[in-house]
C-alpha cells in the first residue's frame, strides 16, 4: 500500500470513529427513554447502534458484509471466531436479536452494563466459581424458555487472524446451560479492522458451519467448537490464497 493510500484510510478510520462513537453516546442516553416500555422496543433501540455501525463501516471505511454457508432458523448457540468489535454488533442484525455472552466487567460498565442486562445478556465470571456456575444455569434455562438463541465468543477476546487459542473455561458451562445445539461461525473481520492501525476497505466474511448437537460431553463438545470454527477460518484463508 502506498503512503497515499495509508493516509486516506488514516482519514476514513478518525471520521469513522468520531461519527460512531459520538453517535453511540445518544444511543447508550437513549436507553433510559425506551427501557420503560419493555425488552422488544429496547431491542429495537439497541439495533440501531448495531445499524449505525453497519453504516458507518460501509459508507466511510468501505467495508460491507458477506455470509457463506447456510444459517438455520430457530433456537441456537451462536458460538463465533472474534477478531474486531465489528462482529459483535453485526451478529446481532444478522441472527435477528440473540441474547448475549458477556465478560463480567463489561456488565460493571456504568449505563451500559444496564443496558446490556434488559437487552438479555449473561454475564460470565472469568473465574467459574460454584456460584458463578450456578447462576450460568439459571440464566441460561431462563433464556431458553424465553425462546431466544445466544451468541458466544467463547476465546474470551479478539484472536488476530490464523491465530487458534483453546476455548475459555466457561464455555462447557454455557454449553450445558443453555442446552442448544450450537451453529460454529468463523469471521475475517480482523483482515479490514486491526485493533492498532487503520481501518481499510474489504468484504468481511461470516462462515457457517454445520451444527453441533446438545447434550454432547464436555470435552467432546470444546473440541467439535474448537475445531469447527477454526477449520472454517481456515477454510477461508486458503480460498482467499486461492483467489
Amino acid at each position: 500500500m502506498g503512503r497515499t493510500g495509508l493516509m486516506m484510510n488514516w482519514v476514513r478510520t478518525i471520521i469513522y470513529q468520531i461519527v460512531f462513537y459520538t453517535g453511540s453516546v445518544f444511543i447508550v442516553l437513549g436507553v433510559a427513554l425506551v427501557a420503560p416500555f419493555g425488552q422488544r422496543v429496547l431491542i429495537h433501540h439497541a439495533h440501531r447502534w448495531a445499524r449505525l455501525q453497519r453504516w458507518a463501516a460501509k459508507h466511510i471505511l468501505g467495508i460491507t458484509t458477506r455470509i457463506e454457508g447456510h444459517l438455520p432458523e430457530g433456537q441456537y448457540l451462536f458460538v463465533s471466531k472474534h477478531q474486531a468489535m465489528y462482529e459483535t454488533t453485526e451478529l446481532q442484525l444478522i441472527l435477528g436479536g440473540p441474547a448475549m455472552v458477556l465478560k463480567k466487567e463489561l456488565a460493571r460498565i456504568p449505563m451500559w452494563g444496564w443496558a446490556t442486562r434488559l437487552y438479555g445478556s449473561m454475564a460470565v465470571d472469568r473465574e467459574a466459581s460454584a456460584k458463578a456456575l450456578r447462576q450460568l444455569m439459571s440464566e441460561g434455562a431462563a433464556l431458553r424458555e424465553q425462546g431466544r438463541s445466544v451468541v458466544v465468543y467463547p476465546e474470551g477476546t479478539r484472536v488476530p487472524p490464523g491465530e487458534t487459542p483453546p476455548l475459555r473455561s466457561g464455555f462447557a458451562g454455557l454449553y450445558k446451560a443453555v442446552g442448544l445445539p450450537v451453529v460454529p461461525i468463523a469471521v475475517d473481520s480482523g483482515r479490514f479492522l486491526p485493533k492498532k492501525g487503520p481501518k481499510r476497505p474489504g468484504v468481511v466474511t461470516f462462515r457457517i458451519g454445520e451444527v453441533i448437537p446438545a447434550g454432547l460431553p464436555r470435552r467432546e463438545a470444546e473440541q467439535r467448537v474448537w475445531e469447527a470454527i477454526n477449520a472454517l477460518e481456515l477454510e477461508g484463508r486458503v480460498g482467499q490464497a486461492a483467489g
